[in-house]
Order: structure tokens, then C-alpha cells, then sequence
């Protein structure tokens, strides 16, 4: 009886294997079937005000290696503020997607949108097709809405995608290898306000940096998964631009404070000089360290992070970001005076860590506490007896995505809170695990 038992166990094993390798096996063919292992990077021009917004190719460009995900190439892990997706040109077959969010959508937020018409550069990575392909970019508001979109083919035949990163790369370290390079998240740290003599120092803090991350799950149990290099672009100038200050400085993205006048607000808006650094280096996810210590830094989803390096919350910061940049996660702290109305209470927001209760069972309601309630008292209420009866308790937390009212978080603190606290929460760390998995298993 035993005998058979684990016989039936060990065939039930072995066929749940073949199921496996017959997937990976048909994804992978799927991949060498539309596309090369190579890279094409599309250049656009996200431009016009809150009433009309327009969107523009500039340049196509093939890179070589390919370091974005081989296989789930038409699902979306995350639904961000936007979408890019590859059709193949003769079937209109969906070859490719990938979404995204960027800081043209977040600037249209803000008053100076209703008057002022401005333009943004964004650059986006698929993978080169091997036959012609129509490329759909679409921008969508906080309704969720499509507000923007532009389709344009692309033949790549076309004597005019310009290759880079074949020669004059960037020089860059390699600080940790995966336990499989066909199966990872490739990560890329970007020197930014270093002179060529401080690139010691930026290499330490790379390291800082990286610690940082792996101290927190999930990432500390799948740290095997990711790559990480440092890649080592130098400044004419040390420190970086600070405009409230009179400060310019000549730096290798001209990164600068004070991004839509919020002091604290650390961006790059010259997201082709950063891919141009970065053209030959394996690399998909970035994380930009700044040589400054003032407090400050932003991250974009699917474009990248930005943290200042020698602040005493350096290590909070970099990690905070890199949970917007890698994993959409959003803010969950709220303000008292700047009441930016981000998220409509009628709308379930696509952010996986918070909620307006719109659509709560597809958020974390499978994860609540019992006997927490939905929602919990709200956020005012802050006494001693309040704070150790949720201390550890998952429920729906009014204030959070910058609002006080109508808005949801999953527990009292957590990483994308506050930089006191020591981790991500729960709902966080799922949703961080499922993404990463999604790219490696």
C-alpha cells in the first residue's frame, strides 16, 4: 500500500514537472518566435496640458541583450497609469505589453497643467521583434480612462533605428549575480552627481543601497533572483542642481530639486541621456543614486528611482522608491494641507496596497485581521489603547495616496508610510512577492 501510495505521488510529480517545462517550453518558443534577443527602445514625446494630451515617437534605437521578462509577454502584473503594447503587423496578435507610469501624468495633477503646456521625454524597452510590429502607447487618467494613445509601426528593417551601446559603453561593476541569468530581475544602479574620483564612494553606497533592499522581504528570501550592477556615468560637477537655491550644476542626468516647486521632490527629466548611459550595460529596472545630502527623491513605475545617497535616511528612502518604481506600489501616507485629489473615492485605485473599498475583495480584504473591521476607526483617532490594539492588525485604515478621507492603507505603518518603519506590511510584501515571481519562476 505504501509502494503504491508513493508511486502514484512520484508519477504525480513527474507529470506536474512535464506540465512545467511543456509551459516554459511554449513560452519560450513564443519569444524566439516574434522576437530577437535584443532590445528595441522607443524614444516618445509626452506633451500638452489638462485639457489635451499628445503623444509623439522621436527615435527608435536597438540595444544589444534583451533583460525584460521571456515569457506571461501579453499579461500585465500591474496596471499602472499607462500601457505600451506590441501587436505583430500582419495578424494584429498581441506579441508584447508592458505598463508603466510617468511624471507627465503626475504633472497634469497640479494647477500649472490647467494653464501652462509643457512636453516630457519617456523611453520604453521591448524586446526587438524579427517582423514588422505595431506599437500602441496609451495614457490613462485617474478614472482609469484612456486619455492619450498613439499607434505607429515599426519595421525592423528601418536603416534609421539607430544602434547604441555596442561600443562606448558605459563602464559598470558587477555587484551580485543570480542564481539563474535566464531567470531574474536585473537591476541597475546609475551614478548621477559623481565626478570621476567620487566613484569609489559611489560604489560603496551601491552597496549601502543594495543592503538596504535585501533587508526587507520579500526580497531577502528571493535575493538569489535579481542582478544588480553599478554603473559608473561621471559628472563634471559634484552634488546636483538645487533651484530654490540658485544652484545649477553640470551633472551626468541633470537631475534637480524642487521638481513641480515641491522642495523635497529629487526627478531627472532627461530620461534619454539616462538610457544613453546606461546603453550596453544589462539593465530593466533603475535606480538612480544622487550625490547630495539633502533630503529628497521620486520614483516612477517602469522608469525608475532616484534616491539621494548621503542623507541619514538614505536607506528607508531608496527602498521606499524602488517599491513605487519596481512593484507600483503607492504612497500611504496622507497630507494635512496639500489635499491632492489623485484618487476618485469612486474608483478603485490599480495600486495593490490601497483601496477606496470600490473594489475591496480585489485588493487584501482575503488577508484582514479578524475582528478589525472594514473600514477600522479612522486615522485621527491615535490614542496609546488604539495603537496597540492594530499595532500588527490588517484591516483598511482611512488616509493614504496623499488623502485623509476615502482612501485606504492595510495597516497602521509600514514602508511605503513612513521611513521609521522597519518593513514592508504584509499586503506590500505579497505583492511584491507575486510580481517578482511573476518575472522569475
Amino acid at each position: 500500500m505504501n509502494f503504491r501510495t508513493t508511486s502514484r505521488g512520484f508519477i504525480s510529480g513527474c507529470i506536474t514537472a512535464a506540465l512545467i517545462l511543456l509551459a516554459e517550453s511554449a513560452q519560450a518558443q513564443q519569444f524566439a518566435q516574434f522576437f530577437t534577443p535584443n532590445t528595441l527602445r522607443i524614444d516618445y514625446t509626452f506633451s500638452g496640458n489638462a485639457e489635451r494630451q499628445d503623444i509623439y515617437v522621436d527615435e527608435l534605437c536597438q540595444l544589444p541583450g534583451w533583460y525584460g521578462k521571456r515569457k506571461h509577454l501579453a499579461e500585465l502584473p500591474v496596471e499602472g497609469n499607462g500601457n505600451i503594447t506590441v501587436r505583430h503587423h500582419a495578424t494584429q496578435q498581441v506579441v508584447y505589453r508592458n505598463s508603466f507610469s510617468t511624471l507627465f501624468q503626475e504633472w497634469l495633477t497640479y494647477d500649472e497643467a490647467k494653464t501652462e503646456k509643457k512636453s516630457f521625454e519617456n523611453v520604453f524597452l521591448v524586446p526587438m521583434p524579427k517582423d514588422t510590429v505595431d506599437i500602441t502607447v496609451s495614457l490613462m487618467n485617474n478614472r482609469r480612462e484612456v486619455i492619450a494613445s498613439t499607434t505607429h509601426t515599426v519595421a525592423p528593417t528601418d536603416i534609421l533605428i539607430h544602434k547604441k551601446g555596442y561600443s562606448n559603453v558605459t563602464p559598470y561593476d558587477i555587484l551580485q549575480q543570480p542564481a539563474d541569468t535566464a531567470r531574474c530581475i536585473h537591476i541597475a544602479y546609475v551614478a548621477e552627481g559623481y565626478q570621476e574620483s567620487e566613484m569609489p564612494t559611489f560604489l560603496d553606497d551601491c552597496r549601502t543601497a543594495m543592503e538596504a533592499l535585501f533587508a526587507h522581504e520579500p526580497f531577502r528570501s528571493l535575493r538569489d533572483r535579481f542582478e544588480i550592477v553599478a554603473v559608473k556615468s561621471p559628472s563634471v560637477d559634484s552634488g546636483t542642481s538645487e533651484p530654490r537655491k540658485g544652484i545649477w550644476r553640470q551633472t551626468a542626468l541633470q537631475s534637480h530639486f524642487d521638481t513641480f516647486y515641491s522642495d523635497r521632490y529629487l526627478t531627472t527629466l532627461h530620461l534619454k541621456q539616462l538610457h544613453d548611459w546606461l546603453a550596453g550595460t544589462p539593465y530593466e529596472h533603475i535606480i538612480v543614486l544622487v550625490n547630495t545630502s539633502e533630503y529628497g527623491g521620486g520614483g516612477i513605475l517602469n522608469s525608475y528611482n532616484l534616491s539621494m545617497a548621503h542623507h541619514p535616511k538614505f536607506r528607508p528612502v531608496v527602498v521606499h522608491e524602488f517599491g513605487h518604481s519596481f512593484a507600483g506600489l503607492a504612497d500611504e501616507y496622507a497630507y494635512e494641507q496639500e489635499q491632492l485629489q489623485m484618487y476618485p473615492t469612486d474608483i478603485e485605485p490599480w495600486e495593490p496596497n490601497i483601496t477606496t473599498l470600490v473594489d475591496f475583495a480585489s485588493k487584501w480584504q482575503d488577508m484582514v485581521t479578524p475582528g478589525v473591521g472594514i473600514p477600522t476607526p479612522a486615522e485621527t483617532v491615535k490614542t496609546d489603547a488604539y495603537n496597540k490594539r492594530y499595532a500588527r492588525a490588517i484591516g483598511a485604515f482611512e488616509g493614504a495616496g496623499y488623502c485623509l478621507k476615502g482612501v485606504y492603507r492595510p495597516t497602521l505603518d509600514c514602508r511605503m508610510r513612513t521611513n521609521e518603519n522597519p518593513e514592508f506590511c504584509p499586503v506590500c510584501q505579497r505583492a511584491i512577492e507575486r510580481l517578482v515571481r511573476f518575472y522569475t519562476d
